[in-house]
């Protein structure tokens, strides 16, 4: 087994020292035949600088619609990353731009046009990467992959590739407040291959193998998925409304909306959410309409994912931008949850249909910035009735102008509780849906947007335009002390029903780093301390969690 154990590691090793060489090795980038030459009426698009957040956000401002009458200037029809709170907005400028570029002298006058973002995380889907800066006749900017993407098949197809490579490391202290440690290697693989007949029919096919070594607790339903689809989904062009395109998405696919505190791929997680079902969306230069009717698909690891046929989740989603760095959110959404899991007035679990609307504003005047966002949620949950909200307000400032750009953000966030569960009170615990939980509530992850109260602070610098600095302070406190303290997951994994143990979670320090080493590879690390609070100390262990996580990523 000791042998087995060894070659285990091998393979993946030897593909990873690999991608680290090319990464730094000279010669590489520009090395790559240039595309095809497009057709004289083919535009010129050009991919420019966006907002960047170490939750990332992709590096390029997409080009939605367009009246150009070559249809390949018109797909992809990219969705604009949408900021997500606590956004970080990287340097930009004359500079080096990861540490390749620096080793080899390469000064840049502005960002690459590469679409993907210059941090290890990525929520966004491959497939709305945006290469079409590739079809320019007088782009500049080349790489070794470039032979992999926007490969013409006669007139009227195009086909597109890639992937990643991901391996993490983890060393955790009071894991998942269990008391116990845990030390553990994750990693993941993604491969994509997307084609098109012309702009009307998409088919786009992403496989993903993910798997979890030598963990001392059970391995999350996150953490393992053998050989499976994360996308399968066909698009087809409905009409064209504005010169503008509306398409019907059918099959499995990723769902990432506005701030991703509800809606969001959890791309921290080994293994990455995903739906199937049916999507209808419209996309404009200023406003994206989205409406779906899916199911969620958890992970099995040792089959082949299927939809959990007793959730029905689907909603309608409205973007606005109004002028640049100014985003407005309309959202009506609806979970069916037809298993029995919560529990009523008479002591028996039930199921639940829940309904939230709710908006989110944010936007900018000069360097300072500002986000609003608010919940209500309602409906049948067991043998009561439900209402609770959600809000968040968040003001922030950068410091473009000075060495390291510092930026600063200070934010409260709020999820009610049931203040007597169990008692003749109706339902109040917020119901966070599906999201990116990791970003918003701390790294440790044992805090949800569930029954919180959370006072938070984020500084970030940039040492060089390739290294990303963060940390992150949290003030945790429960909306009711007799409600449960609820995970990123939304699971309750402490309470006490007698409230004796008071609101007093702890506070959370969190350190991170970015090092962009090169267009395809990042190296990120982590620190994270929980300072228990009276709860946390009354309810189970009293230890104080400490969690350090190291990951290198490759992306092509």
């Amino acid at each position: 087994m000791q042998g087995v154990h060894r070659w285990r590691w091998l393979v993946p090793g030897g593909i990873l020292c690999w991608m680290l060489f090319t990464s730094l090795g000279r010669g590489q980038e520009g090395a790559a035949p240039p595309p095809p030459t497009p057709t004289p009426e083919t535009p010129v698009v050009e991919a420019l600088p966006g907002p960047l957040s170490v939750d990332p956000v992709a590096d390029c401002v997409c080009e939605p619609g367009g009246t150009a009458s070559s249809w390949r200037s018109r797909v992809p029809p990219v969705t604009v990353f949408p900021f997500p709170g606590l956004a970080t907005f990287p340097p930009t400028g004359k500079g080096y731009y990861s540490l390749r570029d620096w080793l080899e002298g390469n000064e840049r006058q502005a960002p690459p046009k590469y679409p993907y973002p210059r941090v290890s995380i990525i929520p966004a889907s491959f497939f709305d990467a945006n290469f079409k800066y590739l079809d320019n006749p007088e782009n500049t900017e080349h790489d070794v992959f470039d032979v992999l993407k926007r490969i013409p098949v006669g007139d009227d197809f195009m086909f597109t590739t890639g992937g990643e490579v991901r391996m993490r490391y983890a060393n955790e202290t009071d894991s998942r407040l269990t008391g116990r440690d845990n030390n553990y290697t994750l990693q993941r693989t993604r491969l994509y291959g997307d084609l098109w007949w012309q702009d009307r029919v998409r088919i786009f096919a992403e496989f993903i193998y993910a798997d979890s070594f030598d963990q001392d607790l059970n391995p999350l339903l996150i953490d393992i998925n053998r050989s499976d689809f994360l996308n399968l989904f066909t698009d087809i062009k409905l009409m064209e409304w504005e010169n503008n395109p509306l398409y019907l998405r059918l099959g499995r696919q990723e769902l990432l909306y506005g701030s991703q505190r509800l809606i969001s791929t959890l791309d921290w997680a080994n293994v990455r959410r995903t739906f199937q079902g049916a999507k209808l969306y419209y996309r404009s230069e200023k406003t994206d309409v989205d409406a779906f009717c899916v199911q969620p698909v958890p992970a099995n690891r040792n089959h082949f994912d299927s939809v959990d046929n007793n959730q029905i989740f689907s909603g309608a989603w409205l973007t606005h931008r109004p002028r640049q760095g100014e985003v407005v959110d309309f959202y009506f959404l609806n979970l069916d949850q037809r298993t029995p899991i919560i529990r009523g007035r008479d002591g028996l679990l039930g199921p639940y249909n829940l309904s939230t609307v709710g908006s989110r504003w944010l936007g900018k005047i000069d360097n300072f910035r500002w986000e609003v966002e608010g919940a209500l949620q309602f409906g049948p949950v067991a043998d009561m009735q439900a209402f609770s909200q959600m809000a968040t307000i968040g003001a922030g400032y950068d410091w473009a102008d000075l060495p390291m750009a510092p930026q600063f953000w200070l934010y409260y966030d709020y999820a009610s509780g049931t203040q007597d569960p169990g008692g003749p009170s109706n339902y109040s615990t917020f119901n966070q849906l599906f999201p990116f939980g990791h970003y918003y509530f701390g790294f440790i992850d044992v805090v949800g947007r569930q029954n919180i109260n959370d006072l938070n602070g984020q500084f970030v610098f940039y040492p060089t335009k390739w290294i990303t600095a963060l940390a992150q302070f949290h003030i945790f406190t429960l909306d009711s002390a007799k409600d449960a303290l609820y995970n990123a997951a939304g699971a309750p994994i402490r309470r006490d029903p007698t409230g004796r143990a008071g609101d007093d979670v702890g506070q959370e320090l969190d350190l991170l780093l970015n090092f962009h080493v090169s267009q395809h590879a990042d190296i990120f690390m982590s620190y994270s301390h929980l300072y228990a609070g009276q709860f946390i100390k009354l309810t189970g262990s009293p230890r104080s969690p400490d969690y350090f996580y190291l990951q290198f990523s490759y992306r092509w």
